[in-house]
């Protein structure tokens, strides 16, 4: 018999090594030849294994440089991660060289009246005092105090000068800033980085959101950005802020969007994009960029304990900026809808004593006599959830989609009106902010109470009087309001931790008025029978009138 020799020729053991050799190589200059083996961080002596490919600013791909392929070691990428160039760390300096030249100093020169005391909002508080006693003209001198005369008379008025930040969008000479950067300037300077210095006079501001426009004339080269879409921003894309903090004209800043939609408290027109790329004083009325150098916001606010940045920083969206400045190119001023109701968002509360599916909407506290809402049908306890089809998500949402309407143009709404979903159909009027606040009662004087008589204690923690003309006189209750007044509130209720004080006047529970505190124990009651855990009150109080859900006990 014959023993074959493993390493011979014609032995299928050496054919199959010669097949698994030759497939390793062929895997392995694959390899090579796509780029999928790296060696060295540092690339020497691998330049031909791994190719490059790199993007001047103006070929970057439309979707600029927000998404970064994810790679792994056994992926080779269609192109490189964005986020480097020839192995070097991430860079600005291409988009800020691009924008830099279209971001101007705003220089206002302001005039106020003598004797006034200028810049005391930077004094803490205690000294002012001191500062205005002995600060006189703000020049360090003695004022003339009480008894020292004058009180004031045939002084000259201070000058002052103020600087922020804007942005050119028009090569005309069209500027974008902030409202409280030009408010009240007597004269208007912008400086280009180039050096050059121009004249401006105001085109139109709108105080509601913040927004100025302002133009310099007999130019028609002026470099420009261009307002980009800040709906396509998410939580962590990259920003980058140019402006003239404490007057460093040119300085630049990066960080990344923090949050979408914030509300700050500083009106009902808009959601501001929450920064933490540094901006402080002077960056006002400065352009927020994202990566393909588009102006995606405005820089408006910080939040601050010091006044200085701490990360925290707000810009106007884009697109609220676009709608504001085309209105008051077109015309000097803002024009918006009005409909004529004083409306609330709907808490799970609120929802639940109305027996709604979720808290989604805003509902109507009152409705403005002879108002558009008047005459569509409104109703006081609609919760208004669509707007043309769109969704209403909470007061805010409604008063900005009604804000955005045109005088005479008709709006349909869909309300839910006592468990019923229905449409109603409204001929937008133009807002005038006398009339829309026409519907709000004057603030009273309730300092002086009197004692608490004739009142009735409710279970839900507190004590209800019926209005009458004592009771009026009392609590300073107009005599257009009815309904039960409120004379005291346990501290440790429910009632107490939602607001209620005494003088409040609860006009209604549920869809029902209410004319004594018998019929608040009835609505409660009703309430149980029907299984539900809250009541909702309407409430007149300082503010107007508001709805305030209550739970009710059990039993």
């Amino acid at each position: 018999m014959m023993t074959e020799n493993p390493h011979t020729k014609s032995s299928p053991t050496s054919k199959r090594n010669l097949r698994l050799g030759v497939a390793v190589l062929a895997v392995a200059a694959l390899s090579f030849g796509v780029g999928g083996i790296v060696f060295s961080h540092e690339g020497s002596g691998s330049e031909g294994f791994v190719p490059r490919q790199t993007f001047s600013y103006t070929q970057l791909p439309e979707e600029g440089l927000r998404a970064v392929a994810a790679v792994t070691g056994r992926q080779a990428p269609a192109t490189p991660p964005r986020l480097l160039d020839q192995g070097s760390p991430f860079s600005f300096a291409d988009l800020v060289e691009h924008v830099s030249p279209a971001v101007v100093t705003v220089v206002v020169d302001r005039e106020s009246a003598g004797g006034q005391m200028t810049g005391l909002d930077d004094v803490p508080a205690p000294f002012r005092d001191f500062f205005r006693q002995f600060g006189g003209d703000g020049q360090g001198g003695q004022g003339q105090g009480p008894g020292r005369g004058g009180q004031g008379r045939n002084r000259p008025m201070q000058k002052s000068q103020a600087m922020g930040s804007g942005f050119i969008i028009d090569p005309t000479g069209y500027i974008v800033t902030n409202n409280h950067v030009v408010e009240e300037g007597k004269k208007i300077s912008v400086k280009l980085p180039s050096g050059r210095e121009y004249e401006a006079h105001l085109i139109g501001a709108d105080k509601d959101t913040d927004v100025a426009l302002i133009k310099v004339d007999g130019v028609k080269d002026m470099p420009i950005v261009a307002l980009g879409d800040d709906r396509r921003l998410r939580v962590g894309d990259w920003v980058v802020a140019v402006g003239n903090p404490f007057g460093l004209g040119g300085t630049v800043t990066a960080g990344i969007v923090s949050s979408i939609g914030r509300d700050i408290g500083n009106g009902p027109y808009t959601d501001y994009i929450q920064i933490d790329a540094p901006i402080n004083q002077g960056n006002s009325g400065g352009p927020t960029f994202d990566l393909s150098g588009r102006v995606v916001g405005m820089n408006t606010a910080i939040f601050s304990p010091s006044g200085g940045s701490v990360g925290i920083g707000f810009a106007i969206p884009a697109s609220t900026v676009r709608s504001i400045v085309d209105q008051l190119k077109d015309h000097g001023n803002v024009s918006r809808g009005y409909l004529g109701v004083q409306i609330q968002s709907l808490t799970p509360d609120m929802a639940a004593s109305l027996g709604a599916g979720n808290a989604k909407g805003a509902i109507v506290a009152n409705v403005v006599d002879d108002s558009p809402a008047a005459k569509a049908g409104f109703k006081q306890g609609d919760v208004v959830v669509g707007l043309n089809g769109s969704d209403i998500d909470d007061s805010r949402d409604l008063t900005r989609k009604v804000a955005g309407l045109r005088a005479g143009e008709k709006a349909e709404f869909s309300v839910l009106r006592e468990g019923q979903k229905r449409n109603v159909t409204a001929v937008i009027a133009k807002k005038d902010e006398q009339v829309a606040s026409a519907d709000r009662p004057s603030p009273s004087n309730r300092a002086d109470r009197g004692a608490n008589r004739q009142a009735s204690t409710t279970s839900l923690g507190m004590e209800l009087m019926p209005l009458n003309a004592e009771t009026r006189e009392q609590f300073n209750v107009d005599e257009k309001i009815n309904g039960v007044v409120v004379s005291s509130v346990d501290a440790s209720s429910e009632a107490a931790d939602k607001g209620f004080h005494p003088g409040d006047v609860i006009v209604g529970i549920g869809n029902k008025n209410v004319r004594n505190p018998a019929d608040i124990e009835q609505g409660v009651a009703e309430a149980k029978k029907s299984g539900r855990e809250t009541v909702l009150l309407l409430v007149a109080g300082d503010s107007g009138q508001h709805y305030v859900a209550l739970k009710v006990a059990k039993g």
